[in-house]
């Protein structure tokens, strides 16, 4: 399977995408009102945790965090949810996002790799992160989020 791979630019500080990807306010309008749970610290777990099929605590992704530097570069591997897949602690993606400042702007780079062949969240995934990375971008930029129909 493909890495799933994404460039976005963001008219917004690197400190203000940071936010949007670690803050429960910033979490919680990019994820659909899911809270990033996670002391940051490598080798932590970390859980992205919100609405969904299990009530409001829903664990809808987690994993452990591999890389954190603020407002630079964060990596984590990614399990779905219990509630999505019975065999969720065999599946196993990675994460890593990457901040960095072109002239007046930041660029965000999303790589989504480590997929086993069959994955079954892999076509949802592909789907899903265009959608994740324009919500950060509009709400970095404008302090709103776009409206999905969710």
């Amino acid at each position: 399977m493909n890495d799933l791979s994404y460039d976005i630019y963001i008219g917004a500080k690197p400190e203000d995408v940071w936010n949007a990807l670690v803050t429960p306010e910033g979490t919680r309008a990019i994820f659909f009102g899911s809270v990033l749970e996670s002391t940051f610290e490598i080798g932590s777990p970390y859980a992205y945790v919100g609405p969904g099929n299990d009530g409001e605590r829903t664990v809808h992704v987690y994993g452990e965090v591999l890389e954190y530097e603020a407002n630079k570069r964060m990596s984590y591997t990614e399990h779905p949810g219990p509630s999505y897949r019975d065999n969720h602690a065999e599946l196993e993606t990675r994460v890593t996002l990457t901040l960095e400042t072109v002239g007046a702007v930041t660029k965000l780079t999303l790589v989504n790799d480590r997929w086993t062949d069959g994955h079954p969240s892999y076509e949802n995934t592909k789907q899903s992160w265009p959608m994740i990375l324009s919500n950060i971008k509009t709400y970095a930029e404008t302090g709103k989020t776009l409206d999905f129909g969710y």
